[in-house]
């Protein structure tokens, strides 16, 4: 906060499209969708409409002996169109919420088949699962976690198959293999005591945008199963197109135990989120009250009608627009547009899922020597991106693009223009 002493807080007056504007008449685009959760833009006239009919209806009533009709259609349309395995959807509000729905619940399910001993979880290095202690827990980004290290579970750490760190070579197909012996042994050694494993498919976002290939989920789903683990899968950040499927599991044709969904679900507008599961561990759960095995887990909001309806609008939006193969041509045109930074002696690397483009700046091109974080490269990217028109948000030294579907090739080119200046001027010296 004390930055802000120098680097003043943007108030924005309104959104449209790609575009945020200030008090000052001021334009950004927003090229990371509000920390990536507006997908088909700001004040989106269906969303906007779909809302406003919701209002004169009915804007929450408690889940519990309740239910109405947009949480029952939301909830049949997810189960259409996730991994075929996954029939039930419990609600909550954030993509944390939903991560200590998953996990609560499938030591729950343990618990209630007898396998008492299942009270860890394995999670991969550099991984974020959210900020509540359960998801935090099993996040291994130290900065987000080290000071809450005395409240936190006892998780196990297996080492990503994030491709960055690839030989040169290797592919980052083979490099996934190669890395998923380290999975394979964990599991051999603590499958008795493990509830789950949990990853983000395909891209450790708040971990740098670091990637790796699908090849590595389907080895997972396959040693889970050998395993008799669960796999969840969070998907908050990259379900809903980010990766270039709708759902980043598709990729490897993969149906997880449990998928977290958030962020895009209400396609930006309200904070809603849902775990969804199997019908085999619901059934652990479906009892007689005096046994005391239900799910004893709730939020004053979940499956608020409001937030049902933006999602629902938002799928609508999937169904009639062909959002993915656009998506195919903007990512394209996107990676088309950084280009030149191949070469440059600072970037280390570009890589890209879909809609997600990441470029790391380094000090050392040959040997990826990173830059000191204390230098804060690049919140001179970002400091340059604001006055050109553009907000970026690096995360350290990895400057990256996740922007509303509904950007334009001009716009585009803008945002890349904004990020490669802002390189140059931030590794100048």
């Amino acid at each position: 906060m004390k930055d802000h002493e120098q680097l003043p807080i943007t108030p924005i007056k309104s959104g449209s499209g790609v575009w945020l504007e200030d008090f000052e008449g001021n334009r950004y685009i927003d090229a990371i969708s509000s920390w990536w959760v507006n997908i088909f833009g700001h004040s989106n006239p269906r969303i906007n409409d779909a809302l406003k009919q919701q209002l004169d209806t009915l804007e929450h009533v408690i889940l519990a002996g309740f239910t109405h009709e947009t949480v029952i259609e939301l909830s049949e349309r997810l189960v259409k169109l996730t991994p075929n395995t996954l029939k039930r959807c419990f609600y909550a509000d954030n993509g944390s919420s939903a991560v200590e729905v998953a996990l609560k619940m499938s030591f729950h399910y343990w618990y209630n088949t007898g396998k008492r001993n299942k009270k860890r979880f394995i999670s991969l290095t550099n991984s974020y699962h959210g900020e509540t202690l359960g998801a935090l827990s099993v996040g291994q980004v130290e900065l987000y976690k080290d000071t809450y290290g005395p409240l936190m579970l006892d998780v196990i750490a297996v080492k990503s198959p994030d491709c960055y760190h690839r030989e040169q070579g290797e592919s980052c197909h083979d490099y996934s293999i190669r890395l998923f012996a380290e999975m394979e042994a964990a599991l051999e050694q603590y499958a008795d005591e493990c509830c789950a494993v949990i990853i983000e498919p395909l891209i450790q976002c708040a971990g740098d945008m670091r990637m790796y290939d699908p090849i590595y989920l389907t080895m997972l789903r396959e040693a889970c199963d050998r395993h008799n683990v669960h796999l969840i899968a969070d998907e908050v950040a990259v379900g809903f197109g980010r990766t270039g499927s709708l759902f980043a599991c598709e990729q490897a044709n993969i149906s997880p135990d449990f998928m977290c969904l958030s962020k895009g679900l209400t396609g930006g507008y309200l904070p809603l989120s849902v775990a969804m599961t199997t019908d085999e561990i619901y059934d652990a759960f479906y009892d007689d009250y005096q046994n005391l095995t239900a799910f004893m887990h709730s939020h004053s909001y979940t499956g608020n009608a409001l937030g049902c309806r933006a999602a629902l609008a938002t799928l609508d939006i999937f169904a009639s627009d062909n959002v993915i193969d656009e998506n195919k041509k903007k990512s394209v045109f996107m990676r088309q547009a950084v280009a030149e930074l191949e070469d440059h002696p600072h970037v280390a690397e570009i890589r890209q899922h879909g809609m997600v483009l990441a470029i790391e700046m380094v000090k050392n091109k040959q040997t990826r020597e990173a830059y000191d974080w204390k230098e804060r490269r690049g919140l001179a990217v970002y400091q340059h991106g604001l006055k050109n028109s553009v907000l970026l948000r690096p995360l350290g030294n990895v400057v990256y693009f996740i922007p509303p579907y509904v950007i334009n090739d001009d716009e585009i080119k803008l945002m890349a223009r904004a990020a490669i200046e802002g390189i140059h001027k931030a590794t100048s010296d």
